[in-house]
């Protein structure tokens, strides 16, 4: 068993009389492990912590793992967070690939890469690194049944049935998941993965953004379009984005039936948002040149003064997002003056 299975287990132990831990999965000899804190309230706002989507980038588990012993940390005596967690629910999955981790492997067990897999086709993606059917020795593999949900691999529909359990009546939901592999900067994705176009919700994530960079002026995250790099099949934040606009579709129609009043407008009135924290890895490998030599050291910070510092400065990020989901004021709801506003605000600033 690998060090990072060994930490989630006896966080498992540690935590179950603070938390709400199941198995979601097993795929080898490793489960697939979730930790859920706070209201059980199925319309409560959803912040949900994920990583280790790809087994080799070690460095999102180590932070979702951070973040998890913060908030062990805290609960027994911190009354602000036992407050926060009436109104909210926290979620963890710090290993969604744990056979890829435990192999140092992008992929899992079948080499299939879990953020390909997801039945969503791509505008323009970028060759090999959008996602392929070629075949599972080469990087990038989407899975040969990926075209449909059934036909996706275990991690994947353990995730997704997950996350849609958890939050699909929620008011609210920001989804945090973490990788590692590109970049000198660090960085906050937003979808879409498969097209260069706006979606739906920019005016939320706009408005997120701004309250952001008025909480923390000095933060040191760019904030843009996953899109903005290259476009990719299969994205599963995508997928899940998409499913969830689908079944607020339906239940607008079911309002439409006895009230006139509906318009599209009413989406602002929940919220899905799934954002990757893109951590800028190659700025380790500057640093140390002879990470090169090495797969491992191609996502993860390989000295260990880095790897203490990447644990460290992303807890300001995870305190904002447990406050703001819990204090919306200053993001959201926007009247829709405000909301188309500031639609056209970050069209120009983003398209």
């Amino acid at each position: 068993m690998f060090p990072e299975l060994q930490e989630v287990l006896a966080l498992k132990e540690e935590l179950k009389s603070h938390a709400r831990v199941e198995t979601i999965a097993e795929v080898g000899d490793f489960p697939i492990t979730a930790f859920a804190f706070g209201s059980e309230s199925p319309e409560a706002p959803v912040l949900g912590i994920t990583a280790g989507v790809h087994g080799i980038e070690k460095i999102g588990t180590w932070i979702a793992l951070s973040f998890l012993r913060f908030l062990q940390a805290r609960i027994t005596w911190d009354e602000g967070l036992a407050w926060q967690l009436k109104r909210i629910r926290v979620l963890f999955v710090p290993i969604v690939n744990p056979v890829g981790m435990s192999r140092f492997s992008r992929c899992n067990g079948n080499g299939v890469d879990l953020m390909r897999n997801a039945p969503i086709t791509a505008e323009n993606a970028s060759f090999l690194v959008g996602g392929h059917f070629i075949s599972p020795h080469l990087p990038w593999y989407r899975g040969n049944l990926a075209q449909t949900f059934e036909g996706m691999e275990t991690e994947s529909k353990a995730l997704i049935q997950y996350i849609q359990r958890q939050t699909q009546q929620s008011i609210r939901t920001v989804i945090l998941d973490m990788h590692s592999g590109f970049g000198l900067q660090d960085q906050l994705w937003f979808p879409f993965a498969k097209s260069t176009r706006p979606f739906p919700h920019l005016p939320e994530v706009h408005s997120l953004k701004l309250a952001l960079d008025k909480v923390h002026p000095n933060h040191i995250y760019r904030f843009e379009p996953q899109a903005k790099h290259y476009t990719t099949h299969g994205d599963l934040w995508d997928y899940l984005y998409l499913e969830w606009m689908k079944s607020q579709s339906g239940e607008l129609a079911n309002q439409n039936q006895t009230s006139q009043q509906s318009t599209p407008s009413d989406f602002s009135k929940r919220l899905f948002l799934p954002l990757t924290l893109e951590l800028g890895s190659w700025r380790w490998v500057k640093k140390n040149p002879i990470q090169l030599f090495s797969f491992m050291g191609h996502y993860n910070p390989v000295k260990p003064h880095r790897q203490k510092r990447a644990l460290r400065r992303h807890l300001p990020l995870f305190d904002f997002l447990t406050r703001i989901m819990t204090s919306p004021s200053l993001w959201w709801p926007m009247d829709p003056l405000v909301r188309n506003e500031m639609d056209r605000v970050a069209k120009k600033l983003w398209f």
